[in-house]
């Protein structure tokens, strides 16, 4: 898919994303340990797949296709904030305050009738890193870490995104967003067999 996302076909995305996705489903879905909270990474995935669905098809769905994002990022913070402890370290939140204000600053002029529903992902992506990088401050081993790295790599998929789709759009961005996408949730759910 990251080759067919850079150098074409099309037809060869259209087929390797939901096959990429669906894989990744039926891998999260043999985990050691199937608990009540595991299913909210698996829901988390089947959001993530019909959003690529509805991006996928001719008519312009972004608002469907955002409000399934919003949703997939919402089950992955519900399911990063279930092992936290009440902690607040500054130092993260600030940064991803900056992220979060630089990036509407960014985008606002741009966004014309989809500037809430925008808003409104980027802060549950937001929440999502900030709940797995707090989980991470806490309790350091190595699922809060694939939990962190997975977020990030959402994180920055989404900033590619938006910015190649609402401010300057660049040939490789594609190839870059599918890379951190498919990594992304890689490591999220490699956090279930761990």
């Amino acid at each position: 898919y990251i080759d067919a996302a850079y150098r074409g076909p099309s037809w060869q995305r259209w087929v390797f994303k939901p096959v990429t996705m669906l894989l990744m489903l039926l891998w999260a879905w043999q985990a050691p340990e199937i608990t009540t909270f595991s299913y909210l990474i698996l829901f988390g995935l089947l959001a993530s797949l019909l959003a690529d669905i509805l991006q996928m098809v001719p008519q312009d769905r972004m608002l469907y296709s955002i409000g399934a994002l919003f949703i997939s990022r919402l089950l992955y913070t519900l399911y990063f904030i279930n092992p936290l402890a009440p902690s607040f370290y500054w130092l993260p939140i600030v940064i991803l305050l900056a992220i979060g204000a630089g990036m509407v600053l960014l985008l606002w002029n741009r966004l014309e009738d989809m500037r809430w529903p925008v808003v409104t992902y980027l802060f549950i992506t937001l929440l999502m890193v900030w709940t797995a990088t707090e989980g991470y401050l806490t309790q350091t081993n190595d699922m809060s870490f694939s939990q962190l790295i997975g977020s990030i790599l959402l994180l920055i998929a989404s900033i590619i995104w938006l910015t190649n789709r609402y401010r300057s759009p660049f040939r490789a961005a594609n190839a870059v967003i599918a890379v951190c996408y498919f990594l992304g949730h890689f490591m999220v759910v490699r956090a279930l067999h761990i």
